[in-house]
């Protein structure tokens, strides 16, 4: 391996393993990398002569493997645009797709589920201004309900409320629904402006008081 590629840079070897799908080369030039940091940094800058990331490389030939391995490495790009037609990874991997058999749907429209649930948008627009769901082939109805599915889901994230940005109503206090605004524990001017029952001498010193504190 090491003559194959003599010569060539690692961004260069970089590309070549993403074309074809090279995990043994990938996981070499990823090991010889001092930290996570400058991995991020090679595998989501590393472009193509005509702009393409190293995730558009290999969606554009349907690797899986590599694509599986890629979307393992810390703070991967999900979503980066390429130069030309202005597309994500997942334009890419539609684009492959209608170039392929029928035969090959089901094994494309797994390779866009791992990109979906990896966090690939289905809402960015290319330079056409068509989102993946744009472009995939109208006959692959398994694919169209799939990105339909996780559009959905996307739409709907936001829809469960945390309790602690709940507004009380009008005129209602936390505390009346705790129990406490309507005769609960801490209504302490309630126990002020009691009558007082007379029926103990220390109970109305008591009363008389809170009453003259009260008025001060």
């Amino acid at each position: 391996m090491a003559d194959e590629h003599e010569g060539a840079s690692a961004k260069e070897q970089l590309v070549e393993a993403c074309r074809r799908n090279n995990v043994e080369l990938l996981t070499e030039i990823i090991g010889n990398c001092r930290n996570d940091d400058e991995i991020s940094d090679l595998l989501n800058n590393t472009k193509s002569v005509l702009g393409n990331h190293l995730y558009h490389e290999a969606a554009l030939q349907g690797n899986y493997e590599i694509i599986d391995m890629l979307l393992d490495q810390p703070n991967f790009e999900c979503d980066p645009i390429n130069r030309i037609e202005g597309d994500t990874p997942l334009h890419s991997a539609i684009r492959w797709i209608n170039s392929e058999p029928p035969a090959q749907r089901e094994f494309g429209n797994a390779l866009v589920e791992m990109m979906l649930e990896a966090g690939s948008s289905t809402r960015v627009k290319n330079k056409a201004k068509l989102t993946p769901y744009h472009l995939v082939d109208p006959r692959n109805a398994g694919l169209r309900e799939l990105i339909q599915k996780h559009e959905y889901a996307a739409l709907n994230s936001g829809d469960f409320v945390d309790a602690s940005d709940v507004k009380p109503a009008a005129g209602t206090s936390y505390s009346s629904v705790g129990g406490q605004g309507a005769g609960g524990v801490g209504d302490d001017d309630d126990d002020d402006n009691a009558e007082f029952s007379g029926s103990d001498e220390e109970e109305r010193a008591e009363f008389e008081r809170r009453r003259a504190n009260k008025t001060r």
